[in-house]
């Protein structure tokens, strides 16, 4: 069995973070592990309060799971600090890690910041070099650019300068968009466009960290990166057709939405 590690914070809701990760590498048939960088009190409304990791903790995490169960994909999704940031970039380079998807989450669906100033400077020099793939949405990619997306020719030029800055492949999200969701992949010098259709559900905690998971799932069990995306997108449009209901926020998808085994009825 393919296996994947989510790098990212825990949501006490379930909706988004460590617990979207596992579930989503779960249904997309992957083993999944996680190391933890830190702990929030959120529910569909609003975080609470934020109690990171210690750096020697986090290391203690990521060695634990490298050294018995070798990953094969990486998602890193929360990290709310500079020196655990660093941690992340210098054990995955010291196990050479492979497949490394980076949703550089900096604010929650519900608005709260999620990311403090001094690491989002250590997110770009630390972590994304080292990503396979970086798959920010577009408030994301203006902090990243310093530019101003509007237009999907401005998406494509913001993919392109991602990309030949860090090194990477970019999967730029276009759901921040008002006309539509269609994405832009800037692998390899190429632009292509993977058109999608908004789905009319309000519910949409942790899609950022449902898509880069369900990528990295993929990944781990061989398909290449556009397929690999592909596959994801199919994913949550599922999760999110399912019109699942729950909170008084911006609720969780239905990630178990394809679950059909005996167990489960």
């Amino acid at each position: 069995m393919k296996t994947a590690l989510s790098i990212a914070g825990s949501d006490s809701c379930g909706g988004a973070g460590i617990q979207a990760d596992i579930k989503t590498m779960t249904l997309n048939g992957v083993y999944a592990m996680s190391a933890i960088t830190a702990l929030t009190a959120q529910n569909t409304t609003g975080v609470r309060s934020i109690q990171d990791s210690s750096p020697e903790f986090l290391k203690d995490q990521i060695d634990a799971v490298f050294e018995d169960i070798f990953p094969d994909a990486v998602k890193i999704g929360m990290v709310s600090s500079a020196e655990l940031i660093k941690v992340i970039a210098e054990r995955l380079t010291f196990y050479k890690a492979k497949n490394i998807v980076v949703d550089p989450v900096m604010v929650a669906t519900s608005g709260a910041s999620l990311i403090r100033t001094g690491a989002v400077s250590a997110l770009e020099k630390e972590l994304i070099p080292i990503a396979y793939l970086v798959t920010p949405n577009i408030p994301e990619a203006e902090m990243l650019t310093g530019n101003k997306i509007v237009t999907r020719d401005d998406m494509q030029k913001s993919a392109k300068q991602i990309a030949e800055a860090y090194g990477c492949n970019v999967l730029l999200k276009g759901g921040h968009s008002v006309n539509d969701a269609s994405d832009l992949l800037y692998s390899d010098g190429q632009a292509q466009w993977l058109e999608g259709k908004k789905i009319n559900n309000p519910n949409t905690h942790g899609t950022g960290c449902t898509l880069s998971s369900a990528i990295a799932s993929n990944l781990a069990k061989g398909y290449g990166l556009a397929d690999s995306v592909k596959r994801a997108k199919e994913f949550i449009s599922g999760a999110l057709s399912a019109m699942l209901d729950l909170g008084q926020g911006s609720g969780p998808m239905n990630h178990a939405f394809d679950l059909n085994s005996y167990f489960a009825k």
